[in-house]
C-alpha cells in the first residue's frame, strides 16, 4: 500500500468517526455527567471493541453474520436494546458529583464494560470492517496491510473519542447542581434513544 492509497483511507476513517453514532452519544453522556476519568475508561472499552470487531472481520466472522439473517437480527436487536438500557440507566441515574457520592474506583470497570459492549454491538463498526476497509486493500494484499489499517482506524477513532471526552468533561463541574444534572442526563438519554432508532433504520436491510 502506497501513501496515495493510505490518505483516502485515513480521510474516510476520519469522516466516519466524526459521524454521530452510539459511541459518541454514550461517551458524551458519561463524560459530562461522571467526569473525565470515567469517559477515559469508556473510551478504552470502545477501542478494545473496535480491535475485536476488526479481528473477527478479518477471520471471516463478519461474512458469516452478514449472510445469516437470523444471526444478524439477533445481534442487531441486541445492540438496539442495549442502547435503550443505557438510555434508561442514564435517565434514572442519581447525580454523583459531590465528593461524598463519588463512584468508587472499581466502577471504572463498569464503564469500560459498557464501552466495550456498546461497540461490539455497533453496526456502524461492523459495516466499516466488512464493507469499507477491504476496498482499500491492494488487489493482492500483503499480510500486514489489513492489520495496519485496523490499527490506524482504531487510533483515529480513539483520538476523536478522547477529544470528545475532554470537551464534554468540561461540563462536569457545571452539572454539580442536581437540577441541571438531571436535565442534562435526560436530554442525553433521549439522544441515546434517537441513536437506537437510527440503528434500527440503517440496519433494516442488513450489513
Amino acid at each position: 500500500m502506497t501513501l496515495e492509497g493510505l490518505t483516502p483511507f485515513l480521510l474516510t476513517s476520519l469522516l466516519i468517526e466524526l459521524t454521530p453514532g452510539p459511541n459518541m452519544a454514550y461517551l458524551a453522556l458519561v463524560s459530562a455527567t461522571q467526569g473525565r476519568r470515567f469517559g477515559f475508561a469508556t473510551t478504552a472499552g470502545v477501542a478494545l471493541g473496535l480491535l475485536v470487531i476488526g479481528l473477527l472481520a478479518a477471520l471471516g466472522v463478519g461474512k458469516i453474520v452478514s449472510t445469516s439473517p437470523a444471526l444478524f437480527q439477533i445481534l442487531r436487536w441486541a445492540g438496539v436494546f442495549y442502547m435503550v438500557y443505557l438510555a434508561w440507566a442514564g435517565w434514572h441515574a442519581n447525580s454523583e458529583n459531590s465528593p461524598a457520592r463519588q463512584q468508587p474506583t472499581d466502577k471504572l470497570a463498569r464503564y469500560f464494560r459498557h464501552g466495550l459492549i456498546i461497540n461490539l454491538l455497533n453496526p456502524k463498526a461492523g459495516l466499516f470492517f466488512i464493507a469499507i476497509l477491504p476496498t482499500f486493500l491492494s488487489p493482492d494484499p500483503m499480510l500486514w496491510e489489513a492489520p495496519t489499517l485496523l490499527v490506524l482506524y482504531v487510533i483515529i477513532a480513539t483520538i476523536i473519542h478522547l477529544v470528545l471526552v475532554i470537551f464534554c468533561a468540561q461540563l462536569h463541574p457545571l452539572l454539580s447542581d442536581e437540577t441541571r444534572n438531571s436535565v442534562f442526563r435526560k436530554a442525553l438519554s433521549i439522544s441515546l434513544l434517537a441513536v437506537a432508532a437510527w440503528m434500527v433504520w440503517v440496519t433494516r436491510g442488513g450489513l
